[in-house]
């Protein structure tokens, strides 16, 4: 059994494989494409990297810290560990604090 083969397209309609006509290239619309800001994720990597070179050192040299949480709350002790979203803190207590949760933090003896 064969298959059947379909004749030419008469060349008068001025169709070419893989182009378009006038008339469907005019009507054409692209999807809009999304672009990535480069700058906002240079800036975040910059601080991010700040903001591990601290914690790093304060860990190096077990620097007594206190860190106030958005709702008032003191936790005193030394920085054991940390990861992107938490910190680990020895004092009283070990303590496991969200990063989310700290408005702001000092060396123990810098509170003047």
């Amino acid at each position: 059994m064969s298959i059947p083969s379909l004749p030419p397209l008469p060349a008068s309609r001025g169709f070419e494989p893989g182009r378009l006509s006038a008339h469907a290239r005019r009507n054409f619309t692209s999807p809009l494409s999304y672009h990535f800001s480069a700058p906002a994720i240079d800036r975040d990597a910059s601080n991010r990297h700040a903001e591990l070179f601290y914690l790093q050192k304060q860990i190096q040299s077990q620097t007594h810290m206190v860190i106030v949480l958005e709702d008032g709350e003191r936790i005193d002790g030394c920085i054991e560990w940390y990861d992107r979203n938490t910190l680990k803190v020895r004092g009283r207590a070990r303590t496991l604090v969200y990063k989310s949760a700290i408005k702001y933090m000092y060396k123990m003896g810098d509170n003047g």
